[in-house]
């Protein structure tokens, strides 16, 4: 182990650093938050266009009815009238009957009209609410697909970026031997990042916590002769 070990392990951890940088830039890319909101946003849509569907077919059906039960009615009601006016009934009794069963048969057909208007305003209003809720459904998967692109975008710059910077943390660790790597690795991996630092004076730049003096002071007398760590946070120390 010397002195070019230690600095070009200093300069694996720079590009460690740079790498855990890029990845995380990667998993938060601000337009992940934008495409989950919009997906939320689009599932509630598309669960209440179901709903309003649903009850527009319900309405569509009662409109239906209506409108048959209302013509079969006015059938009705007009073969009564071709026989009341035809001459072939001559009884006032039975004339006034089929007068009667008439004004009851036009009553009627008045009502069911007046029931399919109410039901057919009522199909129109949902018919508006789904024509915007399928506006709006169009409008949020427009967003999802930008969205998605953009990060597709990103992702792939990012990529870019973390094998060149890959490349260069590999010539970086050229230097440095297998034991050394492997123990730089390891205390990487329990820092959370921080495998080597540089000793500043009595100060970790990994925790910038301070050593005692006398210990900074040894550490430099031995640097290239032995391996050096942090008491406060266990990096490998480069003086």
């Amino acid at each position: 182990m010397s002195v070019e070990e230690l600095e070009a392990l200093l300069s694996v951890q720079e590009r460690d650093a740079a790498l855990d940088r890029l990845r995380h830039r990667r998993t938060t890319l601000p337009e992940r938050d934008d495409v989950e909101s919009r997906r939320a946003q689009l599932d509630a849509k598309q669960a209440a266009l179901a709903g309003v569907r649903a009850r527009r077919q319900t309405v569509l059906a009662e409109e239906r009815r209506l409108d048959d039960e209302s013509r079969a009615t006015g059938e009705r009601a007009d073969d009564v009238d071709k026989r009341l006016y035809s001459g072939s009934v001559t009884s006032p009794r039975e004339l006034q009957a089929m007068q009667a069963d008439l004004d009851m048969l036009r009553r009627q057909r008045s009502d069911l009209e007046d029931l399919e208007l109410e039901v057919m305003e009522q199909r129109e209003a949902l018919d508006a609410e789904v024509e915007g809720l399928e506006t709006e459904i169009a409008a949020l998967e427009a967003d999802v697909a930008r969205l998605r692109t953009a990060i597709a975008g990103a992702e792939a710059d990012i990529d870019a970026a973390i094998a060149e910077e890959s490349n260069a943390r590999d010539a970086a660790a050229k230097p440095v031997g297998d034991a050394l790597l492997r123990d730089y690795e390891r205390r990487r991996t329990q820092n959370k990042g921080a495998g080597a630092a540089r000793l500043v004076g009595t100060t970790c730049q990994a925790c910038h916590l301070t050593i005692p003096s006398t210990e900074a002071e040894r550490i430099r007398r031995a640097a290239g002769n032995e391996v050096a760590y942090c008491d406060n946070c266990s990096a490998i120390l480069v003086p």
